[in-house]
């Protein structure tokens, strides 16, 4: 009986810390990104010749007011990069690096990247299936681009569809297959979370639509 009523009070702690790992983690973890962000922030403040930044007016310091003018300038940056004038810049400075070695690759993988997060995916995406690649037996999830034409469809038994397997955690690069439609699996999730599972590694796996 002793040793019954121990293994209970063992089980108990261990399920209790185990519940307090799972509430705290997530916030510590939130709590120690914001703090990080905020001191990242206010390193841009750095950027502000010194006679100009906001300490020389104001008589006390606003914890997180790098955050603030960051979002100002991202702001007016986005202003300026929809109108003509800064479509030509952007275009000018875009033209500068992608003239520069290693640059160039640099930042087109990281605008590819960008675009692809914020957008949630691509429109030509279809939808999401799994297949079986690079071999049989081991599943990876791609996207049905469309469905093959002309030579390629008539010199192919089956129905062929264009199917783009992407990298992690860059899925703007991968692979173009051309796949008989009914050796994929279609799945009824959408490409943006599709697009989060890749992104993260399969650490971050939304839950089926079905109930």
């Amino acid at each position: 009986m002793f040793r019954t009523l121990l293994r209970h009070i063992k089980d108990a702690l261990k399920a209790n810390l185990l519940a307090g790992i799972l509430v705290v983690t997530p916030l510590a973890a939130t709590g120690f990104f914001l703090s990080l962000l905020f001191k990242w922030g206010d390193k841009v403040l750095l950027l502000i010749p010194e006679p100009y930044r906001p300490e020389q007016y104001l008589p006390f310091k606003v914890p997180g007011l790098g955050i603030i003018i960051l979002f100002m300038f991202l702001f007016l940056a986005g202003v300026l990069g929809r109108n003509i004038l800064g479509r030509f810049v952007v275009r000018i400075g875009e033209a500068l690096l992608n003239n520069i070695p290693l640059v160039n690759k640099f930042y087109n993988a990281v605008k590819q990247l960008v675009n692809t997060i914020l957008n949630g995916g691509n429109k030509d995406f279809k939808r999401v299936v799994l297949i079986e690649f690079p071999r049989k037996g081991i599943w990876a999830l791609a996207y049905v681009t469309g469905t093959a034409v002309g030579e390629i469809q008539r010199r192919t038994e089956k129905k062929v569809v264009n199917v783009f397997v992407p990298t992690t955690p860059n899925p703007t690069s991968g692979f173009y297959l051309m796949v008989p439609e009914e050796e994929l699996i279609p799945l009824d999730m959408s490409v943006e979370d599709s697009f989060k599972v890749l992104i993260s590694g399969g650490i971050i796996n939304p839950e089926s639509k079905q109930v």
